[in-house]
């Protein structure tokens, strides 16, 4: 039982894994394990120490807050930096097919103007043969 180590050490008490020391008023009493914050009216969480005699429940809760932001936003940033390369790396793949496209329009955008202008320049040919009669 927890009452036994009142007005003892902080050690001692917490040697007991279900103790919780209040560093107020010495008292060691059982850890509300139904609760995960003891009441106020148990211990502040300034005063309370569970585990270790040197972190009260204040400083834990905010390093432990600190820590899981941290790990949180560290997860959105991997998050959206793998989007964005999948993104880019789709924009990549699809890129050269666009461009090998419109390089083939291009190709066949000159080759149509080169037939007309040998037309042209056929048919400016065959007249002037008939004109002068070489034909």
């Amino acid at each position: 039982e927890c009452r036994q180590y009142t007005n003892k050490s902080c050690e001692e008490c917490l040697k007991n894994v279900t103790c919780l020391w209040c560093a107020s008023s010495g008292r060691c009493v059982e850890y509300p394990v139904r609760r995960v914050l003891p009441r106020a009216d148990l211990c502040e969480l300034r005063s309370a120490r569970w585990g270790v005699c040197w972190v009260n429940f204040e400083a834990l809760i905010i390093a432990m807050s600190v820590v899981g932001g941290t790990i949180l936003i560290m997860l959105g940033v991997c998050c959206c930096c793998c989007c964005c390369k999948k993104k880019s790396k789709k924009q990549v793949s699809e890129g050269p097919d666009k461009d090998e496209e419109r390089a083939a329009r291009e190709r066949e955008k000159r080759r149509v103007r080169q037939e007309e202008r040998r037309a042209e320049m056929k048919s400016r040919h065959d007249e002037i043969r008939r004109k002068y009669g070489t034909v």
